[in-house]
């Protein structure tokens, strides 16, 4: 979850290294560190606690200049957030930054420490550095040393070191956390995430698990696991020019919130016409794989998972195949019954989520049907290890809550569910065309709703001084509320919890009084009188309530009770037009408490560890 930045060329690579580490604040933002090389084998460190500002800050008062070096914006693991745990650390001429989790640590540690190293941090990525340096004093190249060292690690790493002696070359090692290779012309780079290259990379390559790749400002040599040189596969970098930046948003995240209309054409561009699913633009021979599924297993973590919750609903309902919607974390370590021909759906933003993953290699040793990914990263692990990969197309999202990814993961799972029914006959041509025509209208009506920024901006007046807030939805909007309840919770740091509302009688109207704000889904759908119920039951209790209900609902505002009256939009997509209000909501809470909304405590974007 740390982002990692390097670079070697025939210039200063100071301003290059905190450059990219902009770019990678949102995978880790409790401290800084950059080290450079200079061609007198001078190693200057500077390492800072914060952001990445203030490590940009500390260079300017201090001579930074080296044509090779490394960089690191961490989220802590091992040791708190600290200049003395930050990256790079530094073992005689070895520096090293690193991503991931060194489990045998504490072992390697003690034996380090019996050799004569002492220990500045408590950091497990300062063994490495210590294990580098020692393996160097055996070696013929820093390679070698890193092969050596590397073998003794268990856990996961993108690990990146150079040597002060050797000021040519860096060497990455990849087992479990991504490192991506960027081509530039004389000059060569490599990061943890793409984003961070986009300005000097020209083609990218990631590398496979096990890897280790060698680098100058000529070359990339790349060697597997048993130390074989390989090839791996160069694309042209294709990141979009202006992704990366807020523009006329005070916020990533506010910018991700409107850029849902135009994210959703996007992810159903070539996939549906005007009245009907095309299947075969999905995946190769995806029409004859459909009609052999018999059942479908979704495996996610965080949002994710809500969509995976919600996406069950439409498995079931749209091609009445029976659906499992399974924590990552839960699935791959417990003993779990396979049911023949079924379809592995794993759920993922980044590629890179570390437990989706692990499940992914779990499942793929099981006798699954297929392994298919849903995911944002073309080139990510979960894409290159998956037999199928549905790309979602939502464009980069830099603000840790996520937004349009979860939607336009909802999106891709309802055009999946329907080609499904579509392909097992379990729906019409009359539905079909059905659903296609609601996707097709999802995009002006979230535009529209938008457009009750302000309404809801005062809203979240109410809840400057609150605590604790419940949202409560039914069906399908239950992962709804679930997600809405992440939000504010993530953002704005208010404990929030979501409930099926009919389980407020069992247990948690025992939280219900005047101070507790009721936050409830209410679509004009077949459990709307079954939610006003509940809804009496709340205000019986002297809750109060904010109702986003549709507008052919029938509710009437009170004392009690507010009611924010949304246009009426389609029963299938509902679940992702209710979102919207939901995301406006959280954001602006947390403008009014003042909290990180792009970068909010002890969060990262891309979970790449346990």
């Amino acid at each position: 979850m740390c982002g990692i930045i390097g670079a070697v060329a025939q210039r200063n690579v100071a301003e290059i290294l905190i450059e990219g580490l902009r770019r990678l604040e949102y995978r880790g933002y409790d401290s800084a560190g950059i080290a450079v090389i200079n061609q007198k084998s001078n190693l200057t460190r500077i390492r800072r606690l914060g952001k990445v500002k203030e490590l940009a800050e500390a260079t300017k008062q201090q001579e930074l200049s080296g044509n090779i070096g490394i960089a690191h914006t961490r989220w802590a693991t091992h040791g708190a957030p600290s200049e003395i745990n930050a990256h790079p650390h530094i073992s005689g001429n070895i520096a090293v930054v690193h991503n991931g989790i060194i489990e045998n640590h504490e072992e390697l540690r003690a034996t380090l420490q019996n050799r004569g190293y002492v220990f500045e941090s408590e950091s497990d990525t300062e063994t490495i550095a210590h294990l580098v340096e020692w393996e160097s004093r055996n070696s013929t190249s820093l390679r070698q040393s890193v092969q050596k060292a590397i073998i003794q690690l268990e856990g996961t790493y993108g690990a990146v070191i150079v040597d002060r002696q050797d000021s040519k070359r860096i060497i990455a090692a990849r087992s479990g956390s991504p490192i991506v290779i960027g081509f530039g012309v004389g000059e060569n780079f490599l990061a943890s995430d793409q984003l961070a290259l986009r300005n000097v990379a020209q083609t990218i390559m990631y590398l496979e698990e096990g890897d280790i790749a060698e680098i100058t400002h000529q070359r990339v040599d790349t060697f597997d696991s048993q130390g074989k040189k390989v090839e791996r596969k160069v694309t042209e970098f294709n990141a979009k020019n202006d992704e990366g930046r807020k523009g006329k948003y005070r916020h990533f995240m506010k910018k991700e919130i409107f850029e849902q209309p135009t994210a959703f054409i996007n992810t159903m561009k070539g996939r549906i016409t005007q009245d009907s699913i095309l299947t075969e633009n999905i995946a190769p021979n995806f029409v004859e794989i459909l009609k052999k599924v018999e059942h479908i297993k979704i495996v996610a973590c965080g949002t994710s998972y809500h969509a995976a919750m919600t996406a069950r609903y439409w498995f079931e309902n749209l091609a009445n195949i029976s659906c499992d919607a399974e924590i990552a974390s839960e699935f791959r370590y417990r003993k779990f019954v396979t049911h023949p021909n079924t379809l592995l759906i794993t759920l993922s933003q980044s590629g890179e989520t570390a437990d989706t993953l692990a499940a992914l290699r779990l499942a793929k040793k099981k006798d699954y049907m297929l392994a298919m990914t849903i995911c944002n990263m073309a080139g990510s692990s979960l894409v290159r290890e998956s037999d199928l990969a549905f790309m979602m197309r939502a464009g980069i999202e830099i603000g840790v809550a996520s937004t349009k990814a979860f939607t336009t993961q909802l999106v891709t799972l309802l055009i999946l569910a329907t080609a499904l029914g579509k392909h097992k006959q379990s729906i019409d041509r009359h539905k079909e065309r059905e659903v296609v025509e609601a996707l097709h209208a999802l995009p002006k009506q979230v535009k529209a709703v938008l457009s009750f920024e302000k309404k809801i901006q005062t809203l979240a007046a109410d809840f400057a001084n609150k605590k604790h807030t419940l949202f409560l939805g039914r069906g399908e909007f239950y992962p709804i509320a679930m997600e809405a309840s992440l939000k504010l919770k993530e953002i704005s740091y208010i404990h929030a919890e979501a409930y099926a509302a009919g389980e407020l009688k069992h247990g948690p109207l025992a939280l219900i009084d005047s101070d507790m704000p009721v936050i409830v889904i209410a679509p004009n759908n077949e459990l709307l009188e079954k939610l006003k119920s509940n809804i009496e039951e709340v205000r019986a209790r002297g809750g109060l309530l904010y109702v986003f209900a549709d507008e052919n609902a029938g509710f009437n505002a009170n004392k009690t009770m507010k009611i924010i009256t949304l246009p009426h939009v389609a029963k299938i997509t509902a679940p992702i037009y209710y979102t919207i209000p939901m995301q406006l909501l959280s954001y602006h809470v947390a403008l009014i408490k003042g909290t990180d909304v792009d970068q909010p405590r002890n969060l990262a974007k891309s979970v790449t560890v346990e």
